[in-house]
């Protein structure tokens, strides 16, 4: 059923009645609002909705969307959400995870949900530490961050979250931040309108255990040297009066001084979302991917492709072997063809 004018949702429609309990400054309120602001748009009747969560404080976000939802257990909103999504394809399935949920105890079934490409939607909150267990470092905290369970900095690399994604194999890999709320809705409805498993870090701000990690992404003074947004077709520029570019050598980035003599858009990088070799370089160009070269920080959809969704093709596996055979029983099917008879 797709909603009429004459019974259009509002946003007021998806808040519930539970008073919201994050921090003040979190992060999570602005996601939030994003999302309760985009679900009228997308046409999908309420209880069509399902958001499945793990732990931590990004979890509770359940709670706060009138909508159907499970708020499971920890590292395992994936393999849920994936249940929910296999049983009732019509349905809607955002994921909620934090980057310790993800990327620690849900590591496993985050790099295989990523793969399966089910139809829908995984959100990763991205803070850098664990926040609900009180100021430990996660997976993605910056190597020498200095936590309660790291008192002299952490010696790991972290996991990139995005490139991750990638080499599981993930259909669409976006990032964005909590305090760019048009950005952040711009790419919830693309992930919403991909069909597969679309991944969505959401760069989200701990105001108590790692205050401002993302900062200069969004600030005013240092956001146009530091952040940079890619679109699907076009090229690569960023800073002060877009006078900054980005070029390819080969495969390696390059930073461009656009003001120069002879060097224009048409020289740039063209973003193509559907180049994973590129795409994996815009998800780690802020890693070093060149030796002592600062990189602004991408964001935007990395990559998207098109490919057979794992619930249509479970159902097209299912209706076959009805077709050929008629309705197994559950017995014939938990044996096999192979069976011997011991005496």
């Amino acid at each position: 059923m797709i909603t009429t004018s004459e019974n259009k949702l509002t946003a007021k429609d998806f808040v519930p009645d539970q008073d919201v309990k994050w921090c003040p400054g979190c992060g999570d309120y602005s996601i939030l609002k994003q999302v309760q602001t985009i679900f009228p748009d997308l046409g999908i009747p309420r209880e069509n909705f399902v958001f499945i969560s793990g732990i931590g404080c990004s979890s509770r976000f359940t709670y706060y969307m009138e909508t159907y939802g499970m708020h499971s257990i920890h590292g395992r909103a994936g393999i849920i959400a994936s249940g929910v999504k296999s049983a009732n394809p019509n349905l809607s399935v955002w994921v909620v995870s934090g980057d310790g949920d993800s990327t620690a105890i849900g590591g496993n079934h985050f790099i295989h949900l990523m793969r399966r490409n089910l139809d829908l939607n995984y959100l990763m909150f991205n803070n850098q530490i664990y926040s609900l267990t009180k100021g430990q470092y996660s997976p993605t905290s910056e190597k020498g961050k200095i936590t309660k369970s790291t008192p002299f900095g952490t010696i790991e690399a972290p996991f990139n979250p995005a490139e991750l994604a990638l080499g599981a194999n993930a259909s669409f890999v976006s990032r964005t931040l909590d305090r760019d709320p048009k950005h952040m809705q711009a790419i919830l409805k693309k992930a919403n309108q991909h069909k597969g498993t679309s991944f969505v870090e959401v760069y989200q701000n701990c105001p108590i255990f790692n205050d401002g990690a993302f900062f200069a992404y969004s600030d005013k003074e240092t956001k146009k040297e530091e952040a940079i947004y890619v679109e699907n077709g076009q090229p690569l520029i960023y800073g002060e009066n877009n006078g900054k570019g980005i070029k390819l050598n080969g495969l390696t980035p390059e930073i461009v001084d656009l003001t120069a003599s002879g060097i224009s858009a048409n020289d740039l990088w063209i973003h193509n979302e559907k180049d994973k070799t590129k795409a994996n370089l815009l998800a780690r160009m802020f890693d070093a991917v060149v030796p002592d070269v600062h990189f602004p920080r991408p964001f935007g959809v990395l990559f998207a492709e098109e490919r057979p969704v794992y619930e249509e093709m479970m159902q097209s596996q299912i209706e076959n072997a009805k077709a050929k055979k008629g309705e197994p029983s559950l017995d014939s099917i938990l044996s096999g063809d192979k069976t011997w008879t011991i005496n």
